[in-house]
């Protein structure tokens, strides 16, 4: 299958409909390269606050409420889109009220007969806990679609290794990563937490970040971001682990080819067994006397 990651950068709509255009002619541009996977980036779902004016997009807590009343006609729309297309799209992330005092930070998964399933992020940054007050919300799941078994980490939770290994141990050989970072050093905390998730897994993560500046939008004025796949330096994969990749800060998609028979066979047979000998690090852990 070909997978698509975005560097999607953000703009504020005039109305619904100048939205839906511009992620239509994304989603358009993908599929017109063979892309059978589109995965968007994390709070991308926030240019959606400027239907609400400019005064609710500049306002932390208005820019959430205003994008979370926008939701559920932007994921009707994106269902549209890939029910049209033939397509699963990993929507952009972006705050929901789901029953608590406060949002969680979701991604809704798109496929052919519509909405999949959700992913809400695990781990929040500094930001979204002491700043924005947006809260982990339901559990990780693996999401068994015709293209392949797929999990979600939304940015911060790529960071963090026993997040991925759950999803690899129930079964998930894709692993789709939306991102949001302001600083250099954020987009390399994510690229390298993505990079090492593939590593230890032996598996394909698929990286889409927000790219540029956004001054009218309260909490992402400043994003630094490039798209990327990567997958296991070993047989079958480049050197690298780089499968595709985007310049920094350039708006459009990374695009490459997943053969989950390589995976397969990489965790099967490659010069290392990452995916299998996860389990005997345990016994040589470190103890206290």
């Amino acid at each position: 299958m070909r997978v698509a990651a975005a560097a999607y950068p953000l703009d504020p709509p005039a109305d619904f409909a100048a939205w839906l255009a511009k992620v239509s002619a994304w989603v358009d541009a993908a599929a017109g390269q063979g892309a059978e996977l589109l995965v968007f980036p994390e709070y991308a779902a926030l240019e959606l606050a400027a239907l609400d004016g400019p005064a609710a997009a500049a306002d932390l807590e208005a820019a959430l409420r205003a994008a979370a009343r926008h939701r559920g006609a932007a994921d009707a729309a994106l269902a549209r889109l890939a029910a049209a297309r033939g397509l699963h799209v990993l929507g952009p992330s972006g705050p929901v009220w789901d029953g608590g005092a406060r949002p969680v930070n979701r991604a809704t998964l798109f496929g052919p007969a519509g909405i999949v399933g959700h992913q809400d992020k695990q781990m929040m940054t500094r930001f979204e806990a002491e700043a924005w007050d947006v809260v982990p919300g339901g559990p990780l799941a693996v999401f068994d679609t015709p293209l392949a078994r797929l999990g979600v980490l939304i940015c911060y939770d790529a960071e963090f290794p026993l997040l991925a290994r759950a999803l690899a141990e129930a079964g998930a050989e894709v692993l789709l990563v939306p991102s949001c970072t302001e600083a250099p050093a954020g987009l390399t905390r994510v690229r390298v937490g993505a990079m090492a998730r593939a590593l230890e897994n032996q598996c394909v993560v698929v990286h889409a970040a927000v790219v540029g500046a956004a001054p009218w939008c309260a909490g992402l004025e400043a994003n630094t971001g490039r798209a990327a796949v990567y997958g296991p330096p070993d047989r079958g994969f480049p050197d690298s682990g780089i499968l595709a990749e985007t310049a920094l800060n350039a708006p459009g998609w990374a695009l490459a080819d997943i053969d989950l028979a390589a995976i397969r066979a990489v965790r099967a047979g490659g010069t290392v067994l990452n995916h299998r000998d996860w389990p005997a690090q345990a016994a040589r852990l470190a103890r206290r006397p």
